[in-house]
């Protein structure tokens, strides 16, 4: 799939969190299966089978159920429209807290950057970007949606059969996301994936934002990277605590390892290191090199890699094992000012040379 043309994009709009579902479901129908069969096969080689699998999907959904029965409503019609079995989609949803306790995942991940600038008339302006990277086999399993009916309006992307992950909502709250890995990560709260979609449904800022992630009781690390009209901060998620990481000359970079003193103290280091600080290291070098970008558009030169570099993006070896093959799936603008998501596939240089989605809260 060589052009975001060619994406499978979802609307939903129904106020009723079964039906808006349900709406998403239907319409995922044909495409749901082979993104579920794929996660399962992922499992599997992760050493988690069938039987383990639907347990901790089962006690995610438990957690969601007692935190958001709406949300919870949402996953169950996403079933009944796609014609699965409703602990498949809690499981989808889950996958970051059910891969956190198979043996061996060790992956390539995404980079972000968030920016803070003033203009010449003194107002302020705020902006994102980040590479999303995941299995190559998974690159046709993810869809472009906007999804209506609650407090806010939300659009971006996520994987079929998912809530949410990184978008941009109509108060004009964004969201970036990265996965991390801490010793206490586990399965049997809320999935960071419906985490990620309450955030966007129900936040109108950063500080609601961070309200709504600290009160949820998680299992899993993420990072979210928040941004509004005029603010900018990421975060580390962790089972043990929230940790806001506030902007250093109105930049914040982040990659896949905890930048906060708290978390890193039982940060699982041996699955994106050293490659998450190298990464890093190389966007701060360029903010430090390069011109300072005042546009969206300007920060994608910030985002790709030139060969010998760190693996800022990620371009398939098909020469290894299923599981292996990590790709730069897309790369993602949000502006709160504007309420827009602009979604590109593949990498920021395939995202030059190629089209966008633009998207509207």
């Amino acid at each position: 799939m060589h052009s975001i043309i060619d994406r499978l994009h979802v609307v939903a709009n129904a106020a009723d969190p079964f039906d808006r579902g349900r709406e998403r479901g239907t319409q995922l129908r044909d495409a749901l299966p082979a993104g579920l069969q794929t996660y399962l096969e992922l499992f599997a080689k992760y050493e988690l089978d069938e039987a383990v699998v639907r347990d901790l999907a089962m006690s995610c959904a438990d957690a969601v159920g007692g935190w958001r029965p709406a949300r919870l409503a949402e996953m169950d019609g996403i079933a009944a429209g796609a014609g699965v079995e409703p602990w498949h989609v809690y499981a989808l949803n889950a996958r970051t807290e059910i891969l956190s306790q198979g043996v061996g995942a060790a992956p390539g991940e995404c980079s972000t950057i968030g920016r803070r600038v003033q203009l010449a008339d003194g107002s302020v302006r705020t902006f994102g970007l980040q590479t999303w990277d995941w299995h190559h086999q998974l690159d046709g399993e993810w869809h472009t949606h906007e999804t209506r009916g609650g407090r806010y309006d939300f659009a971006g992307l996520t994987e079929h059969g998912m809530l949410g992950k990184i978008g941009v909502n109509s108060a004009g709250l964004a969201l970036h996301f990265n996965i991390l890995g801490h010793r206490t990560d586990g399965a049997g709260g809320v999935p960071v994936h419906v985490l990620s979609a309450t955030v966007l449904e129900e936040a109108a800022s950063v500080e609601e934002a961070l309200e709504i992630v600290r009160e949820a009781p998680r299992s899993a690390s993420s990072s979210f990277t928040l941004l509004d009209a005029d603010t900018v901060v990421t975060t580390d998620i962790t089972p043990i605590g929230v940790f806001v990481v506030e902007p250093v000359d109105g930049t914040v970079v982040r990659t896949n390892h905890f930048l906060s003193r708290e978390a890193q103290a039982e940060e699982k280091t041996e699955i994106y290191q050293p490659d998450s600080d190298e990464r890093y290291g190389l966007i701060a070098t360029r903010f430090a090199d390069y011109p300072e970008p005042r546009t969206d558009e300007e920060l994608l030169a910030f985002l790709y890699s030139d060969p010998g570099q760190p693996l800022l993006c990620h371009r398939p070896d098909l020469t290894l094992p299923f599981g292996e093959r990590w790709a730069t799936l897309a790369t993602v603008q949000l502006d709160p000012a504007t309420r827009t998501a602009r979604i590109a596939n593949g990498t920021p240089i395939d995202a030059r040379a190629g089209d966008w989605r633009t998207l509207v809260a």
